[in-house]
């Protein structure tokens, strides 16, 4: 359990504005990281182990990606008992993202309205800090490691498949899994990427570019012959999907053969926050409002995938309830972001706890 309360934190930093309180509590976790001021968050990992997708995933519970976007604070993000951690989103080239101020909380419905706009230090600076990682270093079985890549917002968007496996070529060797954000509102036409014809395109140049990074980074094994390295690929989607369109992607990602899918990203409707101040910026919600849309999606998704293809759920998870909630849907594992945010590390082991008793 962590040495210092999080409701005792969480009034200091709900006084700053959300974006600085975010930057400043990242340095934070990057500067403790590894030493003993660690365990001031540091959760006991809960032991739940579940293989999917060709991986063991110590436990059901992830760190979504978002909150670390330039994978700086891998290594404290993983003492907090998460089971898989997501950095990014990376796009090939630095970008600041959309104009200030572009974060902003509704503290009555438990939520934030984001428009960053995938603000990164590019996939260079990227890789070097998931480099240098203990993680990485250590190769440490116990944590595993999910990079998510998208696109410049300067790329037009039929060159978006280019950006795509500029960042899969870097990524490729440094994951444990890859993540094909195509779902964030804040990057002009992204979301147009999940269209038919799109997303076709798309998950057909990736495949066959995965192909070849598995026989680029094939590893030797004990007889000394050489073995692919694969690498899973999964496809990240919006809540904001009508029950065709849902039956499209997942026709897709089976004709494909990707991994698994991650439901959801942030969503544009705003009719759980009406009235509430911020309710009308221009971004994604997430939180609470997003849980009903996340998990109705994540239900059609099973239906229309079968019981075996991998679905992580998430979007409004804030207790052990809504974890469950999500997990009944049909996703195997879970991840959390804005409920970290207004409950603190303490969540992550309530998850945990109550997805390994549920069976």
């Amino acid at each position: 359990m962590s040495l210092v309360p999080y409701g005792l934190l969480r009034p200091l930093l709900f006084r700053m504005d959300p974006e600085v309180a975010h930057d400043r509590t990242l340095a934070l976790l990057a500067r403790t990281q590894g030493t003993p001021l660690q365990w001031a968050y540091a959760q006991t990992q809960v032991h739940d182990p579940v293989h999917l997708a060709g991986l063991r995933f110590p436990n059901r519970v992830g760190m979504a990606a978002g909150l670390d976007k330039n994978a700086r604070c891998i290594d404290a993000l993983g003492a907090m008992g998460f089971g898989f951690v997501e950095v990014g989103t990376v796009t090939p080239l630095a970008q600041s993202g959309n104009p200030k101020p572009r974060m902003f909380r509704l503290p009555q419905a438990q939520a934030l309205i984001n428009r960053l706009g995938f603000n990164n230090g590019g996939l260079d600076s990227f890789i070097r800090h998931v480099q240098a990682s203990r993680l990485r270093r250590d190769k440490n079985p116990g944590l595993l490691l999910g990079l998510n890549i998208g696109k410049n917002a300067a790329t037009p968007i039929e060159r978006a498949t280019d950006d795509y496996l500029r960042c899969l070529d870097g990524v490729y060797g440094h994951a444990d899994y890859v993540t094909v954000n195509i779902s964030s509102p804040n990057t002009h036409n992204l979301r147009s990427l999940q269209s038919d014809e799109a997303l076709d395109g798309l998950l057909s140049a990736i495949a066959a570019r995965r192909a070849e990074l598995a026989q680029l980074h094939a590893t030797l094994d004990a007889s000394g012959s050489k073995q692919p390295k694969h690498v899973p690929i999964f496809l990240k989607i919006a809540p904001d999907l009508d029950a065709d369109q849902i039956q499209t992607i997942a026709a897709t990602l089976l004709r494909h053969r990707m991994d698994g899918v991650i439901a959801t990203n942030t969503t544009l409707g705003r009719e759980a926050v009406q009235g509430l101040a911020h309710a009308q910026e221009t971004g994604g919600l997430s939180g609470a409002p997003v849980r009903a849309q996340s998990t109705r999606v994540i239900a059609q998704l099973r239906a229309a995938l079968g019981p075996q293809f991998p679905i992580i759920g998430v979007g409004g998870i804030a207790s052990a309830a809504d974890a469950l909630e999500k997990r009944a849907a049909g996703a195997d594992l879970v991840q959390i972001y804005t409920g970290l945010i207004y409950q603190g590390p303490a969540l992550v082991t309530q998850v945990a706890k109550a997805l390994k008793n549920s069976g």
